[in-house]
């Protein structure tokens, strides 16, 4: 018999606050910051706080949807992998990649050693930060987004989910850069 934890379950608390269909709303505009955030950073042990690269570094949002540790969406999880597999190509940018869930600690801890991600991973299982971003939500968690940031924290390139265009490529985010 297998007993899963409350965090583990599909069916938890996160579940039920995000299962209503909601669709993207974002307002953010062009050329002006984004709401700034800290969270914890799972990859590293360390927090993260938005304010602290203004003026630094560009920085790609990049939020994503991960139902449990074990349950990835089907569109995000390639989308994950791939800006895992190419975040050197950032990185020689100088581009800082935060990747956004909204899986709890432990879940996110999992989800790092699974997919060997080198990458940041940033978790928020309250989904204030989604919330934030108005990415909308349906099915049990927040939907995805990515938000291309200048050196400056301006807002730059926003792709929010849809079914016909789900997440934006690599290319398509490092051309945003240029």
């Amino acid at each position: 018999m297998v007993t899963l934890s409350a965090s583990s379950s599909l069916f938890n608390e996160r579940f039920f606050r995000n299962f209503l269909p909601i669709p993207a709303s974002n307002t953010l505009k062009l050329g002006n910051p984004t709401p700034d955030f800290q969270l914890p950073d799972i990859t590293n042990g360390t927090l993260v706080k938005l304010s602290d690269y203004r003026g630094k570094q560009p920085v790609l949002l990049a939020l994503t949807r991960i139902f449990t540790e074990k349950h990835y969406c089907p569109f995000c999880y390639p989308h994950i992998k791939s800006l895992n597999e190419n975040y050197e190509q950032f990185q020689n940018r100088g581009i800082q990649v935060l990747m956004i869930t909204s899986t709890d600690e432990r879940q996110s801890q999992i989800v790092v050693q699974d997919l060997s991600l080198k990458m940041p991973l940033l978790s928020d299982p309250t989904c204030r930060i989604f919330r934030a971003y108005e990415v909308g939500q349906a099915l049990g968690a927040p939907l995805p987004a990515q938000f291309v940031l200048d050196k400056e924290g301006k807002l730059r390139y926003k792709h929010l989910f849809s079914f016909l265009d789900h997440n934006a490529s690599v290319e398509t985010l490092l051309a945003q850069y240029n």
